[in-house]
């Protein structure tokens, strides 16, 4: 999925939450079959626990991206539906920023 459609800080959110599954998969790998049955039981409950959380962050970048194509396209369509309204906006927006820069 395109992080160009989210917001940074969601970007870096999901990029984190992955960096921490991918490490906490590298760690368990490395831990390798050593250990007693409870050793062998804790692994599987964390393998277990990182499926699910991949699962849940492959749904939460679904739902961010529904919410930013559909914000998109709300916004489309209102820019659309009052072409003027719409460039009164961006003018008056245009010229408070204009006016905020040329202060500095």
């Amino acid at each position: 999925m395109s992080h160009q459609s989210m917001a940074p800080e969601n970007a870096q959110l999901l990029d984190d939450v992955r960096q921490v599954l991918s490490n906490t998969e590298d760690l368990l790998h490395a831990a390798g079959d050593e250990g007693g049955e409870k050793v062998r039981e804790l692994r599987q409950r964390i393998g277990a626990n990182l499926a699910q959380a991949k699962t849940r962050l492959i749904e939460a970048e679904h739902a961010i991206a529904g919410k930013a194509k559909a914000a998109a396209k709300a916004t489309d369509q209102y820019v659309h539906e009052n072409p003027w309204k719409s460039i009164g906006i961006a003018a008056g927006v245009g010229l408070l920023l204009g006016m905020l820069i040329s202060r500095r």
